[in-house]
């Protein structure tokens, strides 16, 4: 019976790493949406640094700033996706071990409840009288 309740233990376990698993993957795409912003951010004010149109020309240096803080942006979101990228790996690795020990644990448990299906089963052979005719053939 404790057996029974390990392999349970386990399901529910694999069931909560699976949505931490979840949960990390939500967090990484959203900083990947984020990084995507940022790059189409930094393309639009490549595109208006390098424009001909003297209206851009007058807010090059406020152009050129927010560039500035999009590229450290872009690099912190990037530091942020790869430890996003690990976690997300690490909490995949935890829910398949644990889903691991789960099928072990339930093979374990169907392998005791067949030992013991066999074992009544002999108990119940030896407890049966022998057949009238053994009896007659040892006197």
């Amino acid at each position: 019976m404790a057996q029974d309740k390990r392999s349970r233990k386990l399901k529910r376990l694999v069931t909560v790493q699976r949505h931490m698993e979840k949960m990390a993957e939500v967090t990484l795409a959203d900083t990947t949406r984020q990084r995507a912003e940022v790059t189409d951010s930094m393309d639009s004010i490549l595109g208006a640094l390098s424009s001909m149109d003297p209206v851009h020309h007058q807010f090059s240096k406020m152009y050129s700033e927010r560039f500035g803080r999009l590229t450290v942006k872009d690099r912190q979101l990037a530091g942020a996706q790869q430890l996003q990228e690990m976690a997300v790996l690490k909490e995949k690795t935890k829910g398949d071990r644990l889903q691991d020990k789960m099928y072990e644990a339930r093979d374990d448990e169907d392998r005791e409840t067949d030992d013991n299906a066999i074992y009544d089963l002999l108990e119940i052979m030896n407890a049966t009288p022998a057949p009238a005719s053994s009896k007659v053939r040892d006197t």
